[in-house]
């Protein structure tokens, strides 16, 4: 599903991210962590064409991501809340967005529907724009949004961010459910190694633009590993 090659990027004369090489096959369920730096944001950035590369390539499904826009309908992405129009109500958003998809109303409020006790009633009907609710329900809106038309390729950067306790348990459901039902390819970045480790059968470490781990996430030593590296970083800032 996703292919990268000798991806760089520098800001200036600071290289943020250089990756050799990084397969990510259909139906993965992957989760990326590092410390703030690390170039998570960057590597999504780059792989949906947002960032000029340096070098390298991004191909996602076979088709590079820098040569035409087909390869997008197949995906679904939120970074962070830029990719939301602060000024329209979630159900106008939501339409926008299923009509993008070439969606119809009624398809849009069916799949609305399966992400009823996720919303948790505090977002569909309640005459709000956008730029007026919680970060919490933005982030949930993005969410949403981005598996609206039940992309092959779903990537969300800190999912968990904003998000009430019982919120961050649903979405671990549904992301374990979206993938086991659909076959789709999940990846996901966060600070909480928790969740990421709840979520994901494979882990990828990064460090200060670099893969330096990729290891089984359901594995007890890899599990040691990532605790004991973020350990290490934690006791070097004290």
């Amino acid at each position: 599903m996703v292919e990268i090659t000798n991806l760089t990027k520098l800001f200036g004369s600071n290289k943020v991210l250089d990756i050799d090489r990084l397969t990510v096959a259909d139906g993965d369920l992957v989760g990326l962590v590092g410390n703030n730096g690390a170039g998570k944001t960057t590597l999504f950035r780059l792989m949906f064409d947002l960032l000029k590369r340096d070098s390298g390539s991004v191909l996602i499904d076979g088709a590079d991501v820098t040569d035409g826009e087909e390869w997008k309908t197949r995906c679904g992405v939120y970074i962070d809340n830029s990719f939301l129009i602060d000024y329209l109500g979630p159900e106008e958003f939501f339409y926008f967005i299923g009509k993008t998809y070439g969606m119809g109303k009624d398809e849009v409020d069916a799949r609305l529907e399966t992400f009823h006790r996720f919303m948790n009633g505090e977002i569909l009907g309640t005459k709000k724009f956008i730029r007026d609710m919680s970060m919490g329900n933005k982030q949930k809106i993005g969410i949403v949004a981005a598996m609206l038309h039940s992309p092959r390729l779903l990537v969300l950067d800190e999912p968990f961010n904003f998000l009430d306790p019982s919120s961050q348990i649903r979405i671990k459901e549904i992301l374990h459910e979206y993938n086991a039902t659909t076959g789709a390819t999940v990846i996901i970045s966060s600070h909480n190694l928790n969740h990421t480790i709840d979520v994901c059968s494979r882990i990828l470490l990064l460090e200060k633009g670099y893969i330096i781990k990729d290891i089984p996430a359901q594995d007890a030593d890899s599990r040691r590993q990532l605790e004991e590296y973020f350990e290490i970083t934690d006791k070097n800032y004290e």
